[in-house]
Formats: structure tokens, sequence, C-alpha cells
């Protein structure tokens, strides 16, 4: 005969080694956050084609009514009350170089996508296309739209494209239409968002989304906002920093979308005195060529100056706040020779 505490104990190791299978079978069930969570590589590879047959909205081009007439009522707004904000012929002129760049956007599309579709699909892996993806590209991009910038200061190649941008004498909104013609060749600087596995429905979203932000801080009427976004945002108040002349204003605050990149890397100036604007050589001309093509040009004559190669590569390379020193270098370098 069965002894009723043996029947018992079995019983009950039994439903231990159940419970134990049921929890550890509830485990294997519950979704756990991986490497494969953030990255995958199972990837559908894009062509030219299918990224055109989309159809992708253009943001800008949807936002454009809308910027043309805040620009229409800040320069009405400017004038009534004296301000002077506006130049008409200085608005005229960054307007046409910003639809001359409309139409060169488009011009070159399928270039454009090509450069990045090679690089996303050269790489084996990807983010999946997910809410939280474009949250990450955005800050990606941002971040390397601050380094784009930054070495658009630093660098006079680059600062021959970008220029454009800072040769108004003025602030308003209609100064972020007016962008280099040869800007479009800063592509460059976005190719490790791509290779990050970010996919381009989602970089060229999250890129117009960034473009577009640039608009409402270029103005002198939005001052100061609350701490906390002076904190972590580019505001109108520390575009205005960038855009001045003022020595101690001069190269801070590169930050597109984020400020917290300036923090971070040391360029950043908060705003106190009224900024002068334009560059610290003034260019007064209303020509759009001029506009676009007056340091390149001044590139062209130094390289042709340049007695060596040395010298030629630090005309285009140099810093452009320190280029004059620079120059005064290599005449000294001259004099001694002889």
């Amino acid at each position: 005969m069965i002894r009723s505490d043996s029947l018992l104990h079995g019983f009950l190791a039994r439903e231990r080694q159940m419970g134990m299978q049921r929890v550890f079978s509830g485990i294997k069930r519950r979704k756990i956050p991986t490497l494969t969570t953030f990255f995958t590589m199972s990837k559908e590879t894009y062509t030219v084609e299918q990224i055109l047959s989309m159809d992708l909205p253009n943001i800008i081009l949807y936002a454009a009514p809308v910027m043309f007439v805040l620009v229409a009522a800040e320069w009405i707004l400017s004038a009534r009350q004296n301000r002077h904000y506006y130049d008409g012929k200085d608005t005229l002129a960054a307007t046409f170089i910003g639809l001359v760049n409309v139409g060169m956007s488009a011009a070159i599309k399928v270039l454009t996508f090509g450069i990045i579709l090679f690089f996303y699909n050269l790489v084996p892996w990807t983010i999946p296309h997910t809410w939280w993806a474009y949250v990450l590209c955005f800050v990606w991009i941002d971040f390397w739209r601050y380094w784009a910038h930054r070495v658009a200061h630093e660098n006079r190649f680059w600062w021959a494209t970008h220029v454009t941008h800072h040769n108004s004498q003025k602030y308003n909104w209609s100064v972020s239409f007016r962008l280099s013609w040869t800007q479009h060749i800063k592509i460059v600087f976005f190719i490790p968002v791509v290779l990050a596995g970010f996919d381009p429905i989602v970089f060229f979203i999250c890129h117009q989304i960034a473009v577009l932000y640039q608009f409402w801080i270029h103005t002198e009427y939005i001052g100061k906002l609350p701490a906390p976004i002076e904190y972590i945002f580019t505001t109108p108040s520390h575009h205005r920093v960038h855009h001045a002349t003022n020595a101690h204003y001069l190269d801070k605050n590169y930050g597109s979308t984020f400020i917290i990149w300036d923090r971070m890397f040391g360029t950043f100036q908060p705003e106190e005195e009224r900024p002068s604007y334009g560059l610290t050589e003034q260019v007064d001309s209303y020509n759009p060529l001029t506009l676009n093509f007056h340091e390149w040009q001044a590139i062209v004559q130094d390289v042709r100056a340049s007695g060596s190669l040395k010298e030629a590569y630090a005309m285009v390379m140099s810093r452009p706040s320190e280029l004059k020193a620079v120059k005064a270098k290599f005449e000294e370098e001259k004099r001694v020779r002889v």
C-alpha cells in the first residue's frame, strides 16, 4: 500500500517541475532587447528608380508658401516699425538665390539619391524602419550637421560653399533662403548617417525636417526663450550670434537643431550685445553671381599668386579667420629668401 506522504511528496515535486517550466517558457516568449533590435543583417537594398517611384513628400516645397507669407509679414511689420530689418534688394537677391537652389536640387536629385543609396547598399546591416529610427536618425544627422557647419567656417574651401549665407548685412527670415549654389557638395558629410544603417527614406525625411528647422531661427523678432529650450535647442538668439561679425561672436554656435553640440565641443557663445551682421570684410553687392562666387574667385586669385604648392594649398585650406596671418607668413618667407 502506497503511503499518503509519498503521494503528497510526488505531487509537490511534479508541481514544482511544471511551475519552473512555465516560468522558463514565459521567459523564452518575452521579447528581450538585443543588438538585433537595433540592427538587422537582412536588409532590402534600393535603386534610384525605386526611390523616385515612391514619390516621397517634399516637405520643404510644401512649407515654401507658408515661409513666403511669413517673410512678407515680417518685412511689412519691420517697415511699419521703422526697424530696418529688411533691405528690398537684399531680400530679392536672397529669394532669387533660393529659387535657383530649388531648381538645382531638382536637377541633381538623381545624383543625390544615387550617392546616398550607393553607401546604404554598401553595408550589410540596417536599422529597422520604426518610429524610434526617426528619432535616432534626426539626432545623428544633427550631429553631422554641426560638424559640416563647423568645417564650413574653419576651412576656406568649405567656407566658399557657405559664405553666401553670411554675406547679407541683414538678419531676417529671407536669409534662410540664401544658400550657396555650391553647397550641395556638402552631402559628403552625411555619408556616415547612411553607413550607420538608417533607411534612405528615414534619412531623406529627417534631413528635410532638419533643413526646415533653420527657417524660424533667422529673425530678430524672437528674443531669448525659456532656459530649458535655450539650453537644448538652437534658437534665434543663438543663431544671431552665429551670424554676427562682433569679434567674440565669430565662429560660434554651429548647432543646427541642437545647441548641445556647441556646449559639448566648446563653441557655444550666449547673446550679449546686439550683433552686427555680414562678413568681417563686407561684400557690397546684390548680384547673385557675386554673392555666390566672390570667395571662389578670391581663392583662384590667391592660388595663381602662390609661389609654391605649399602656399597654394594653404590658400585653399587655411582657416578663413587666419588667412591674413597665413598670407603674411608666406610673404615674409619670400622676403627672407630674397
